[in-house]
């Protein structure tokens, strides 16, 4: 039976991974962030020698988009420099390494889907973070699967499917970019795939793979499926990137192929209109 410690548990990927633990023979041990400071090699090493896990997925990282261009040096040391550590230790102590990345590591300036092997070109600090962290993975440990998402959302946490529920029960109208194009990913879907891939996880499955869920969307495609699904009466206006400025830029296109993960691992993904039909609905 794999021992798994998951860090960050109390965020968005860490609670649904934590409410689907108990269906797969696995013996998972949850930290919060109060619990284990990924930053703190020292203390990060006395729990995974009394743990002797045999796997981490780290959900633990600095997330504020907008935020991380005014608090670069936080930004990086939790999604770079703590990352570097932890992947120094788990080849140390033959741990394979589970580390979420982000499509923010590309520059959108691509009108196909991402791949694995396509150039990172991040264009916010956020991304920069992220992309550093992959770097940092691949250069202190061979046992890794590093897995790039997008626009992850759940029914709780702070995410774009909650802020639009919450403004529409505060005004008429909603103003979202149109021209952003991506993926939603459900935090349920991704947390199932992770667990999904356990079995199959060893020196010869290590390195980078793309998940979100399937399809395509604007951020205002998404608000309006959300509002739609939740029966929300308001009105959502699209509008251009330019029209909504923020401290952090995002990429203008953002798919992510799944070509890879799917072929390695067999995973079917679904689509991210019944995935998010599936969260407000609170189907599992």
């Amino acid at each position: 039976m794999k021992k798994i410690l998951i860090t960050g548990a109390d965020g968005q990927l860490g609670r649904e991974l934590r409410g689907l633990s108990s269906s797969y023979d696995y013996d998972c041990v949850f930290a919060s962030r109060r619990e284990i400071d990924i930053s703190d090699t020292l203390f990060l090493r006395r729990h995974l020698e009394e743990l002797n896990v045999d796997v981490i997925i780290n959900c633990a990282a600095y997330t504020n988009v907008n935020k991380a261009e005014s608090e670069k040096d936080a930004a990086m040391k939790i999604n770079s420099e703590a990352v570097g550590l932890m992947a120094q230790l788990t080849s140390k102590m033959n741990i394979t390494l589970v580390q979420i990345s982000t499509d923010y590591i590309f520059d959108g300036n691509k009108n196909t889907p991402y791949g694995e092997d396509d150039e990172p070109i991040p264009i916010s600090v956020y991304g920069y973070s992220k992309y550093e962290g992959e770097k940092a993975i691949i250069a202190n440990t061979k046992d890794y699967i590093i897995i790039r998402t997008s626009w992850l959302y759940s029914d709780h946490g702070h995410n774009f499917m909650n802020t639009i529920i919450r403004l529409a029960s505060e005004k008429r109208d909603i103003k979202v970019v149109y021209d952003q194009i991506g993926t939603p990913t459900y935090a349920y879907d991704l947390a199932k795939a992770i667990l999904d891939v356990m079995p199959k996880i060893g020196s010869g499955t290590s390195g980078v793979y793309n998940f979100s869920n399937e399809g395509v969307a604007s951020w205002y495609d998404f608000a309006v499926a959300i509002t739609d699904y939740a029966g929300l009466d308001v009105h959502v206006e699209p509008i251009e990137t330019d029209l909504y400025p923020v401290p952090a830029k995002r990429p203008a296109y953002s798919l992510l192929s799944k070509d890879k993960i799917k072929r390695v691992f067999d995973l079917r993904i679904n689509h991210w209109s019944h995935s998010l039909y599936n969260c407000i609905e609170g189907i599992r």
